[in-house]
């Protein structure tokens, strides 16, 4: 399922950026280059999306997005949407308005692909839609698990559903869904994972999800017992009892912050208190198009890791493996 990243390629993307001598202590800036969409005006946040520019050919246009910034939001709410016909000036597209074409969640870092043709984004939609029908993946995700998943490589398949719970809607999975279930918006998902590293009790896991569901990637691996670090969300539902992990019940477990263990922040670098803060370690990293011509080659694009996703790997000794 997983193509074999060559050493090279590995430690160019997955390792941390800039010099190899550190500035500081690690534990000055844990969480650099995380952004606060809240904090931002809509012309500072239209330069940061500037410069998360990582390819521009033809109508495409591909960005890395930031964690905690939102695709689309309730109105008048600072979102990538709704900045989007000033980004398109900012990049001198004159009158060509970017449309969105692919993005994941708002916690999710990683490729966004606009734009500015609406043939070319309706094409790659379709292009969307088809591979998920016929199982062949295009996004492979990168993530750091707190947790080691029991095989190197396999497949996670689950019935999900959304619930709106206490305000918010959150994800639970069902067993053995019955025709009604799906019919009332249950539905099965797939993913396939390959750990690619493993130290300190957690692993840098590939994902690639070949249906698509809210929360997906984060309540698969949750399943497989190894929460996405910085999962806030559904960490909780993973429970220990003597050093065995167990599931608890998905209904009648609380949303809370993720608990980390001493030795596990004590790699971190981190505090009780910066924890609850940690940004979720999923990101988009790369994405297939198919050219665009028939007998033209298939597109990869790829963006490189947050710096504080570099920096968990440096703490955790993943990036040199």
């Amino acid at each position: 399922v997983f193509e074999k990243l060559s050493l090279r390629i590995l430690r160019h993307h997955l390792q941390p950026r800039g010099p190899s001598k550190r500035s500081g202590p690690l534990e000055e800036q844990p969480f650099r280059g995380l952004l606060r969409p809240e904090n931002l005006s809509r012309e500072e946040l239209v330069d940061v999306l500037r410069a998360a520019v990582v390819d521009q050919k033809g109508p495409l246009v591909t960005l890395n997005k930031p964690q905690g910034l939102p695709v689309t939001g309730k109105p008048g709410e600072l979102t990538l949407l709704s900045v989007l016909p000033e980004l398109s000036q900012g990049l001198g597209l004159g009158g060509q308005e970017l449309q969105l074409v692919h993005a994941s969640g708002k916690e999710t870092s990683g490729l966004v692909l606009l734009s500015t043709c609406p043939q070319t984004a309706s094409r790659l939609q379709k292009f969307f839609i088809h591979s998920r029908r016929s199982q062949r993946p295009t996004a492979t995700y990168c993530a750091v698990t707190d947790g080691i998943p029991a095989t190197s490589e396999g497949k996670i398949q689950a019935a999900l559903k959304l619930e709106h719970t206490d305000g918010v809607d959150l994800v639970v999975p069902v067993k053995s869904p019955s025709r009604k279930d799906i019919l009332e918006g249950v539905k099965r998902t797939l993913s396939h994972f390959r750990v690619v590293a493993t130290g300190s009790g957690c692993a840098l896991v590939q994902l690639q999800p070949l249906t698509a569901f809210p929360s997906q990637l984060q309540v698969h691996m949750v399943l497989e017992l190894c929460p996405v670090l910085g999962d806030h969300t559904y960490s909780a539902r993973v429970g220990t009892v003597l050093g065995q992990r167990f599931l608890l019940p998905a209904a009648s477990t609380k949303t809370q912050r993720q608990v980390l263990d001493e030795a596990l922040l004590r790699r971190l670098h981190l505090s009780p208190s910066q924890a609850t803060r940690l940004p979720l370690h999923l990101h988009l990293h790369r994405l297939h198009l198919p050219g665009a011509r028939p007998r033209d080659a298939p597109l990869e694009l790829l963006a490189p890791l947050p710096p504080y996703f570099s920096r968990t790997l440096q703490c955790l000794g993943l990036g040199q493996q």
